[in-house]
C-alpha cells in the first residue's frame, strides 16, 4: 500500500496542467483538438538564444554550476533589473531557478503551519497549492471584473489578521490578463510595512504588456528587504522548456532561500544558462516581435469574443489570456469538459483559479490566429447550443 501524505492529499492537481494532459492524449488519438489551455507561446526559442546553448554544449559546460547560478548570467539579471525595473540590486542579490520553483521555495523558506498568505481571488492555480504545502492558509482577495479585476488595497487590508505573514502580487496577472496601477501597489506596500508583512512579487509576464506601465514593488525605498521578486525568460523569450528564471531579493532572503536549493535542483543547467545569458544580453529584437504578435492575437480574439452570446469580457492589458465570464447555468469544470469533448476546444475552467473564479473560464492566445479563428468558430457555435 502506498501511504500518501495528508499536505498531499489536501491539493487539487494542477488545472491547467490537468487539462493539458488530457489534450495530448486526445491528439494521441487523432482528435483535431484547438488548444488553448496552455500559458505557453507557441514561438519557437530565438535562434542566437540556441546558438549560444549549442556552443556551450560543445565546450563541455555540462558540470555543476554555482548554486546561486554562474556569474555572468547574474550580472546580466541584476543588470537587467536595475535598468527595467529599477531596483537597485547587484549578482549578489540574485538567486538563477526557475520561476515556478522561486515561488516554492519562498513559500518554503518563509512560511510556518497556521501562518496566512494574503492572494488575489481568481489567481494563478499553484498559489493555493504552494501555501497549503507549507501548512500555512490561504487568505482570498475577491477581485471585481466591474473593477477590471485590480487588487484592492482597502480589501487586502481588512483580510490582514495577526497571523497574516505574506501578501502575493501578480502583475501582468494571470488568469486576468490585468496590470495593477502603480498606485494599487504603493497602497499594498503601504500595508506591508505597516503591518511587517513580507510581499511575493510574480512578474512573470511584466514585459507582456499592451497598456499601462509595469511597475515593481521592489523599486520603492526599502521594499527590497520584505520583497521577494520572482521573474525569468519562459513568456517573454518563449523559453518555457528550459526552466531558467530567478528570485530578486535582499542579501540575506538569498541566502536562506539558496539553502532549499542547494537541497533540491542544486542549481540550474549549465548550458540552459550560457542561453540565458545571450537572451538578456543580446538582441532583444525578437522579444520585442512576440509581444507585438501577442498584441494582434489579443486583439483578434477579443474581437471574436464580443461576438458570442452569452460571454463577455474585459480587454486585459497585459499577459496572453482572456478570462471572460458566462451566464449559462452550467459549472466552468463542466463547461470545459464538454467543450472539450462536444467542440473539441481546450479552455480552463474559471474554479481553477480561486472560489471567485466560477463563472469564468480562461483562454490563452498564444497561439496562431489561424488557431483563434477556428478556436473561436467552434466556440461560437457551442455557446449557441448551451
Amino acid at each position: 500500500m502506498v501511504y500518501v501524505s495528508k499536505r498531499i492529499q489536501e491539493i487539487p492537481a494542477s488545472g491547467t496542467i490537468a487539462i493539458s494532459n488530457l489534450v495530448s492524449d486526445l491528439k494521441a488519438q487523432g482528435i483535431d483538438i484547438v488548444s488553448f489551455s496552455m500559458g505557453e507561446p507557441d514561438f519557437v526559442t530565438p535562434s542566437n538564444i540556441i546558438e549560444a546553448a549549442k556552443e556551450s554544449l560543445d565546450s563541455g559546460f555540462t558540470h555543476y554550476t554555482p548554486s546561486t547560478g554562474i556569474p555572468e548570467l547574474k550580472e546580466a539579471i541584476a543588470n537587467t533589473v536595475r535598468r527595467d525595473n529599477g531596483i537597485n540590486v547587484s549578482s549578489m542579490n540574485v538567486l538563477v531557478t526557475p520561476c515556478k520553483q522561486a515561488i516554492f521555495m519562498t513559500a518554503l523558506t518563509y512560511l510556518d503551519p497556521g501562518d496566512e498568505v494574503i492572494l488575489p481571488d481568481p489567481g494563478w492555480v499553484t498559489y493555493e497549492a504552494v501555501i497549503k504545502l507549507c501548512g500555512a492558509k490561504p487568505v482570498y482577495v475577491p477581485l471585481s471584473y466591474d473593477d477590471g479585476f485590480i487588487l484592492s488595497p482597502e480589501k487586502v487590508e481588512a483580510a490582514v489578521t495577526p497571523k497574516t505573514k505574506m501578501i502575493i502580487l501578480n502583475t501582468p496577472a494571470n488568469p486576468t490578463g490585468c496590470v495593477l496601477p502603480e498606485d494599487t501597489i504603493r497602497a499594498i506596500a503601504e500595508i506591508a510595512v505597516k503591518h511587517d508583512l513580507l510581499i511575493l512579487a510574480d512578474e512573470i509576464y511584466e514585459h507582456v504588456i499592451y497598456s499601462g506601465k509595469h511597475f515593481s514593488v521592489a523599486s520603492m525605498p526599502g521594499m527590497i528587504d520584505r520583497t521577494i521578486t520572482v521573474s525569468g525568460l519562459s513568456k517573454t523569450y518563449a523559453m518555457t522548456g528550459w526552466r531558467i528564471g530567478w528570485a530578486i531579493s535582499s542579501v540575506d532572503n538569498i541566502k536562506n532561500i539558496n539553502k532549499l536549493q542547494s537541497h533540491s535542483i542544486s542549481c540550474c543547467v549549465s548550458f540552459a544558462q550560457e542561453g540565458a545569458v545571450e537572451a538578456l544580453k543580446g538582441t532583444q529584437e525578437p522579444m520585442h516581435d512576440m509581444v507585438a504578435q501577442f498584441k494582434k492575437r489579443r486583439d483578434l480574439a477579443y474581437d471574436l469574443l464580443t461576438e458570442i452570446k452569452g460571454i463577455e469580457c474585459q480587454k486585459p492589458e497585459g499577459a496572453f489570456y482572456l478570462f471572460p465570464k458566462y451566464d449559462a447555468n452550467i459549472h466552468s469544470v463542466d463547461l470545459a469538459k464538454k467543450m472539450l469533448t462536444d467542440a473539441h476546444v481546450a479552455i480552463t475552467p474559471g474554479a481553477a483559479f480561486g472560489p471567485h473564479g466560477e463563472g469564468f473560464f480562461r483562454i490563452s492566445y498564444a497561439t496562431s490566429e489561424d488557431q483563434i479563428r477556428e478556436g473561436f468558430s467552434r466556440i461560437k457555435k457551442f455557446m449557441a447550443g448551451l
